[in-house]
This record gives C-alpha cells, structure tokens and sequence, in this order.
C-alpha cells in the first residue's frame, strides 16, 4: 500500500501552468516555498521575485512555470481541489449508503485537514488557508470566462459534480443539486474565515470544524429531505 501512495500524483489541468512543475525538483521547490510565501505575506504583498530570493533562484526561472501570481494562485487552488477529490474518493469506496457517502463529503469539505505525507512538497495545512484567504481572487476576475475555456475551474467543478450527484441520488426530485454543492463549498470557507476575522458573522468558533460540519450537514439535508 505505502508502493502505491508513492505513486499516486494530483495531476492537474494543463492549461494552468507553462510548464508541470511537479516534474521537477526546482517546480516541486516553488510550489512548497509559494505556498508558505503567500500564507506569510498574503496574494497582494507576494511576488516572484520575493519567491525567488526564497528559493535562490531568479525570476526567470519561476516565469518558465507561471506567467504571473494569479496563474501560481490559480494552479494551488486546482490541486487542493483534486486533492480533496481524491480524499473523497478513497473516502467513499464501497460505502452503498448515498447518504452517509454525502456525509462524508460534506466532512471533507469542512473539516480539518492534516499534512498528507504522500506529497511531501505540499503543506496541505497551510494550502488551506491560502484556499480560505485568497480562492475567490482565482475566478472573481475580468478573464474568468476565459480561464474558465481553457479549463482553469475543471478540478472544482468536477469535484462539485461527484457530490451533487450523491445529492441526486438521495432525493431525484430535488432540482437545484449544483447550486447547493457550490454553496456548501463556498460557505465552509466563508465561515472559516468568519470565525477567524469577523467572528460576529458567525456561529462557527476558531477551529470549530466539528461546528462547521455539524452546520453545513444540517443545511444540507434539511434543504433535500422529502
């Protein structure tokens, strides 16, 4: 089993890079070191030449991966999506039950996160709140319809998908599945960052993942049941 963890890869969409960088040890270095980088200084203070410095490398080479914060920033947010499917996926394998399969994915949207040894490049704990902080910026755009055509929003959308399934699966009758899954993804960053910055918006304590599932879980099948 440990063999086969070795070889699993979050693969992302082509189109959001210039270049794989989890086909090289300089790529895997700037995707372990931008992600500490942007949750230390925020999107709008990081910049590839402070990467660079990081890193000791140059600007250029960063350039060869990413032509810009907003294409590294839109990479990170696609692999912690896929990552999460992932997660789901190993999660769910041969449970019959849709709806303890929907519980469990609204788990993995909410809850606390552990580093995954698998990828050792990646600190997933910290990916987090990067995804809490900064993944509205990767779509609330003026290119969004184009990044969007060229496959950008894939992973998320395909993850949003596998769940709303479950939803169809459990009520058939229930006619807005897409719009529910996307509004429980959005809502466990929502009220993550709530609770850690504008606490009197939410119920939801620093922490409380417990708090937040139990929440979105109760939203969830109320909205659905019969």
């Amino acid at each position: 089993m440990k063999n086969l963890l070795a070889n699993i890869k979050i693969k992302v969409e082509e189109k959001v890079y210039l270049k794989d960088p989890e086909g090289s040890e300089k790529g895997r270095d700037i995707i372990k070191h931008g992600i500490l980088l942007i949750d230390e200084l925020g999107l709008e203070a990081f910049t590839f030449k402070k990467l660079a410095e990081r890193i000791s490398s140059t600007e250029a080479t960063i350039y060869r991966y990413f032509d810009g914060k907003h294409m590294l920033l839109s990479y990170l947010i696609s692999w912690y999506w896929n990552w999460l499917e992932y997660r789901l996926v190993f999660a769910i394998n041969n449970i019959e039950s849709p709806e303890e399969r929907l519980r469990i994915a609204i788990r993995i949207l909410s809850g606390r996160i552990e580093n995954d040894m698998v990828f050792e490049h990646v600190d997933e704990v910290t990916l987090q709140r990067i995804v809490v902080a900064e993944s509205a910026k990767a779509y609330l755009t003026k290119a969004v319809d184009a990044n969007n055509k060229e496959g950008f929003f894939l992973s998320y959308k395909r993850l949003c998908k596998r769940i709303a399934d479950i939803v169809h699966e459990i009520n058939p009758g229930y006619k807005y599945p897409a719009s529910l899954v996307s509004t429980i993804a959005e809502s466990a960053h929502y009220q993550k960052f709530f609770a850690l910055h504008l606490p009197s918006l939410t119920n939801i304590h620093e922490d409380g993942s417990g708090e937040l599932e139990d929440f979105l879980t109760h939203m969830v099948f109320k909205t659905i049941e019969r």
